[in-house]
């Protein structure tokens, strides 16, 4: 079995270290501090659950981020890894928004009709 046939906690930083394509990083820290702006995402995507209100733009610029510094199929097994499953359909609506979602790729997901109006707004 290899080792990331399944991504879990145990292994997420491992994977992520090996998906990571910033050459500017000059220090684990550097490495860290994109590594957490997963948690930020998921924090963001949880506070417009509980109340309905959208940071897009911040979303937007944590998202960004992680996909220019990891590899996209890497970065999206990581996003859907971290965040909530009922958050799936708000993450997606960002990620064919940003065209970093393959169109094969979770079909059976839909998309958020107010964060799409939202993005569209943009």
């Amino acid at each position: 079995m290899k080792l990331f046939n399944e991504l879990n906690n145990a292994n997420f930083e491992l994977y992520a270290a090996k998906h990571y394509v910033n050459h500017q990083c000059l220090s684990p820290e550097e490495f860290y501090e994109d590594l957490a702006r997963f948690k930020y995402v998921v924090r963001l995507l949880r506070r417009y659950r509980e109340s309905g209100n959208i940071q897009e733009r911040l979303l937007l610029n944590h998202i960004i981020t992680i996909y220019n510094v990891f590899e996209i199929p890497a970065a999206n097994r990581m996003m859907f890894h971290r965040v909530d499953i009922d958050l799936w359909p708000a993450l997606k609506t960002f990620l064919v928004y940003l065209n970093f979602l393959p169109e094969n790729l979770h079909r059976n997901i839909n998309i958020d009709l107010y964060i799409a109006k939202k993005l569209k707004d943009l």
